[in-house]
C-alpha cells in the first residue's frame, strides 16, 4: 500500500514539476521574490483544491476519462470539444516547452553552449517518443526515479550554494510586474491531467487518493521555493530563461531530469485523452501526441518565433485557467446529482468561492492575451 501511495504521489509530482518551474527565477527576477512567493503559495493551494476536485469527479464515475470526457458526460458533448481545445493548448505548450528546454539544456551540458539545441532537442524527442509509444509499465518504473532525483538534487544544490546567497537579491519588489508571474507560476503547478492516471495507479486502493493528491500537490511548492531562493539569491536579475543553466553544467542535469519525467507524464495524459475520450487507437493516439510538439519545436527553433517563458505563460494562463474553470463547473454540476459510484472523499467548496476563483482565472487569461 505504501508503494501505491508513493507511485501515486510521484505521478502527480512528476507531472507538476516540469519545464514550468525552470522559468520561475526568471519571471521573479523581474517582479521580486516577495511577489513571486505570493503567487506560488496562493496558486499552489488553489491548484491543490482543483486537483482534489477533479479527483472527486474521477472517483464519482465508473469509467476513467480525461477532463474532456468528464465535461462531455456532465455538461454536454459540445463542451467536450471546447475543453479538449483548451486542454490541447496546455498539453502542446508544455510538450513544446520541454523540447525547447531539453534541447538547450542537453546542448549546454554536453557541449558547453546552447548552439546545438535543435539537434539535441530532436534526439531527446526520439527517446521519449519511443517510451511514449510503449507501455505504461515502463513509465511507472521511470517516474519515481525522476522524482527522487529532483528532490535530492534540489536539496544538494541548496546546501552547496546556500552560503553564496546575497540577501539584497531577495529583498526587492517591483510592483510594475505584479501580474507577470501569474501564467508561469500557474503552469508550474498544473497537474490535473495526471489525476485520472492516479486513479488507475490506485486501483482497489482509491481511499489513498486524497492523501496522495495533497502530498503530491505540496511537494512542488517546497522544491520551487528552495530553487527560486537559490537562483535569485546568487544571480539576482541576471538569470537565464532556463534557470538551471545559470548554475553551470552539473545543475543542468536537474532541468533535464524534471523535463524528462514531466514530458512522459504529460504525453501519457494526452495519449489517454485521445484514447479514452475520443476512442482513437493506441497507435493513432501516440502519433498525434508526438508529432505536433515536434513540428512546433522545429518551427519555433528554426525561425525563432517565441521564447521558453512566453510559451509557458501562454499555456499556463489560458489552458490552466480554462481547465480549472471547467473542473469547478463540473464539480458544482454533480454536487446534487446521483452518481455512478460513491467517491472515497468529497470536497466542499462554497459557490461564492468557486465564483471568485473563476473570476480570477478569467482575469488571468485576459492579462496573458493582452
Amino acid at each position: 500500500m505504501k508503494n501505491k501511495t508513493f507511485l501515486a504521489v510521484s505521478t502527480l509530482t512528476g507531472t507538476i514539476i516540469g519545464a514550468g518551474f525552470l522559468s520561475l527565477p526568471y519571471v521573479m527576477s523581474k517582479s521580486g521574490l516577495v511577489i513571486g512567493l505570493f503567487w506560488m503559495i496562493l496558486l499552489s493551494i488553489i491548484m491543490m483544491i482543483i486537483n482534489l476536485t477533479i479527483g472527486e469527479i474521477a472517483l464519482s464515475s465508473k469509467t476513467i476519462h480525461q477532463l474532456p470526457g468528464y465535461a462531455s458526460k456532465y455538461l454536454g458533448r459540445k463542451t467536450k470539444i471546447i475543453v479538449f481545445i483548451s486542454s490541447i493548448v496546455g498539453f502542446y505548450a508544455g510538450l513544446t516547452a520541454y523540447l525547447l528546454g531539453e534541447g538547450r539544456s542537453l546542448s549546454f551540458l554536453l557541449l558547453g553552449n546552447e548552439n546545438f539545441e535543435l539537434a539535441a532537442g530532436i534526439i531527446f524527442f526520439l527517446i521519449v517518443a519511443i517510451i511514449n509509444m510503449s507501455s505504461i509499465r515502463l513509465f511507472k518504473k521511470i517516474e519515481p526515479i525522476g522524482v527522487i532525483a529532483i528532490l535530492l538534487f534540489s536539496l544538494g544544490i541548496g546546501l552547496y550554494m546556500f552560503n553564496k546567497i546575497e540577501i539584497s537579491n531577495l529583498s526587492y519588489a517591483n510592483y510594475e510586474y505584479l501580474l507577470l508571474p501569474f501564467g508561469a507560476v500557474l503552469f508550474s503547478f498544473l497537474g490535473t491531467s495526471s489525476i485520472p492516471e492516479i486513479r488507475k495507479v490506485l486501483q482497489k486502493n482509491e481511499k489513498l487518493m486524497k492523501k496522495s493528491i495533497i502530498i503530491g500537490s505540496l511537494i512542488p511548492l517546497f522544491v520551487y521555493t528552495l530553487f527560486v531562493i537559490i537562483i535569485l539569491g546568487i544571480h539576482g536579475e541576471n538569470v537565464n530563461e532556463i534557470a538551471t543553466l545559470s548554475l553551470g553544467r552539473i545543475s543542468a542535469i536537474l532541468g533535464i531530469f524534471t523535463m524528462f519525467t514531466a514530458f512522459l507524464a504529460l504525453s501519457l495524459a494526452l495519449k489517454d485523452t485521445f484514447k479514452l475520450d475520443f476512442s482513437l487507437s493506441s497507435r493513432t493516439s501516440g502519433i498525434l501526441t508526438n508529432i505536433f510538439p515536434l513540428i512546433f519545436f522545429l518551427l519555433i527553433t528554426i525561425f525563432n518565433l517565441s521564447g521558453f517563458v512566453k510559451i509557458l505563460g501562454f499555456g499556463g494562463a489560458i489552458s490552466g485557467g480554462l481547465l480549472a474553470i471547467t473542473i469547478l463547473i463540473v464539480h458544482e454540476k454533480i454536487k446534487n446529482r446521483k452518481l455512478e459510484r460513491k467517491p472515497e472523499y468529497k470536497i466542499k467548496i462554497p459557490l461564492l468561492i468557486k465564483i471568485v476563483l473563476i473570476i480570477m482565472f478569467i482575469l488571468g487569461i485576459i492579462y496573458e492575451i493582452l
